[in-house]
């Protein structure tokens, strides 16, 4: 595994020069590939996806446990997270995502949760058209903030974090669950083969959008190791840092406290 050479500033996708062009080219990405966003995730990861997802909620259930907490679900894509998070609890939870054709699928599928997924609960989750970096939210609202998949896609990490921020509640905790570069070694080696080798020509061929699925396995490797991650979160203000690597270290999940 190399090490990083440069600071980590934000994603960059080909051609991406500057955090506006950056910006514009995730979000082309993404509205681009909705309509098989989902079923390309479980495949993908052999529904692997749908497993970190629940983990994650399970960590957090202390907090989704409460009747008064306000959960932000950052970077929510088609919803998956706010889906998972929502029967752990009876905490309200509302979704942001900026490709608004992921939001569409999102709004769509929280009609269609079966009752015994928590569709009450799913039926009266909002979403907005949000940025991540320019939350329409006011200071000090939510007592969580969470991310899967979405945090490594932002033009600039510390601006985002610094928004996260400045969205939490007092003792609010952020989530940010994330691919990692997997550790050196055999199963790490087969791990990297398939994200950059095959992966890639199974996205292409299923969505029929090349870029967005080179993109992916070179965000990772361009993203933060976990320590680093855990360090930028510290250094933003945070406090209670903590981060636990899964299914050989391919995921992490980082939980922190604004005080």
């Amino acid at each position: 595994m190399s090490e990083i050479s440069a600071p980590v500033k934000g994603s960059r996708p080909e051609g991406a020069t500057t955090e506006a062009e950056a910006s514009k080219k995730v979000r082309e990405m993404f509205t681009q590939i909705a309509p098989r966003y989902d079923l390309l995730n479980h495949l993908l990861s052999f529904e692997l996806d749908r497993f970190w997802r629940a983990r994650a909620a399970k960590h957090l259930r202390p907090i989704l446990e409460r009747p008064d907490a306000l959960v932000l679900d950052l970077c929510c894509g088609t919803g998956d997270l706010a889906f998972a998070l929502a029967p752990a609890g009876k905490a309200r939870i509302v979704g942001a995502d900026f490709a608004h054709s992921m939001l569409v699928r999102a709004m769509a599928k929280s009609a269609d949760v079966p009752p015994a997924d928590g569709a009450a609960a799913a039926k009266r989750m909002p979403f907005f058209e949000a940025d991540a970096l320019r939350l329409p939210f006011a200071d000090a609202s939510f007592d969580l903030v969470t991310s899967a998949f979405g945090f490594r896609n932002l033009a600039n990490y510390e601006a985002g974090l610094r928004e996260i921020h400045r969205v939490l509640k007092p003792g609010g905790t952020v989530a940010i669950l994330e691919f990692v570069e997997p550790p050196e070694g055999f199963l790490g080696d087969l791990y990297r083969w398939y994200f950059t080798k095959v992966l890639p020509r199974i996205g292409w061929l299923i969505s029929g959008h090349q870029s967005a699925y080179t993109y992916l396995p070179k965000s990772v490797a361009h993203f933060f190791r976990p320590p680093e991650l855990a360090a930028l979160l510290s250094s933003v203000g945070y406090q209670s840092v903590d981060f636990r690597g899964w299914t050989l270290g391919v995921v992490a999940l980082h939980t922190a406290v604004r005080v």
